[in-house]
């Protein structure tokens, strides 16, 4: 098991996984926890964690590149990963992984595990770290209780740029952007397993656009973690540039309280469904 279930923290208790039989078989078993939906359903970064962390565990990695592909919605209660080491080298592994839930799968991953090697090669960055306002000025997303928003947002302490808040109050900006800060409540710290979660836990850039504000499902998710975040706030952004046929994209970058990047982030999804309430 990634550890002691009352030494770790909130996020890592819900995303913990244990090895079944010890005898090398690659299946894990955890636990899809309630509290991390959105509208009953597990929000796919927080899928995507879980799943990761089988697969981390099983090449003694942490994730470098991670891509999932979402099968069906993944509801509360158990759930089983069987990972597939492909190849194992001096400092790269790769992994194949499903995620099952009661013998159906809802998830299908490929990814990329090594550690990262600080200053391995010559430095380039094109862009500066996001214009984001600073984090105490930003809105605080509201709890569920209170807005009747996802329960994910009861777990995290993420807040909004107020350029990008219009949506909430019936008033999209009119470009689909969403700009703020990730964190998780009570300052648990953030790592390449987190990283996962967070390329996935704003509301989706497309509800600053014209488009009725409704669920989003995504079709597949790939996660570049690019280096462990400095303890504090995530600084994040997320745009959507292409919406058309049904379908629309979604590219994410997040630095550390450093100004480092430390994750990048694109995504495939169906356009709104369902409307659902207020986030």
């Amino acid at each position: 098991m990634s550890g002691p279930a009352g030494s770790l923290g909130v996020f890592a208790n819900a995303t913990a996984v244990v090895a079944n039989g010890g005898d090398g078989s690659g299946r894990y078993s955890a636990k899809i926890h309630s509290g991390w939906d959105i509208g009953g359903n597990a929000n796919g970064g927080y899928l995507m964690a879980i799943a990761g962390r089988a697969m981390s565990e099983a090449v003694g990695r942490p994730p470098l590149s991670l891509t999932a592909h979402y099968l069906s919605p993944g509801p509360a209660g158990p759930c089983e990963i069987d990972v597939d080491v492909v190849r194992t080298g001096r400092r790269l592994a790769t992994a194949r992984a499903t995620m099952t839930v009661e013998g159906k799968p809802i998830l299908e991953l490929l990814g990329t595990f090594g550690d990262q090697v600080p200053d391995d090669g010559p430095t380039f960055r094109r862009e500066e770290p996001l214009d984001v306002m600073p984090f105490e000025n930003c809105t605080p997303m509201r709890p569920a209780a209170a807005s009747g928003g996802p329960a994910l947002m009861d777990r995290l302490a993420c807040r909004l740029c107020p350029e990008d808040d219009g949506f909430r109050r019936g008033e999209p900006t009119g470009d689909p952007t969403m700009r703020g800060w990730f964190a998780f409540v009570a300052e648990e710290p953030v790592d390449a397993i987190g990283l996962l979660l967070a390329a996935d836990a704003f509301p989706p850039p497309i509800f600053n656009s014209d488009i009725p504000m409704a669920w989003v499902p995504t079709i597949e998710l790939t996660v570049h973690v690019r280096g462990n975040p400095a303890p504090g706030p995530l600084r994040v952004a997320f745009r959507c540039r292409f919406i058309h046929d049904g379908l629309l994209d979604e590219e994410g970058e997040i630095w550390d309280s450093a100004g480092v990047l430390v994750a990048q982030s694109r995504q495939l999804s169906l356009m709104p469904r369902q409307v659902i309430s207020d986030v």
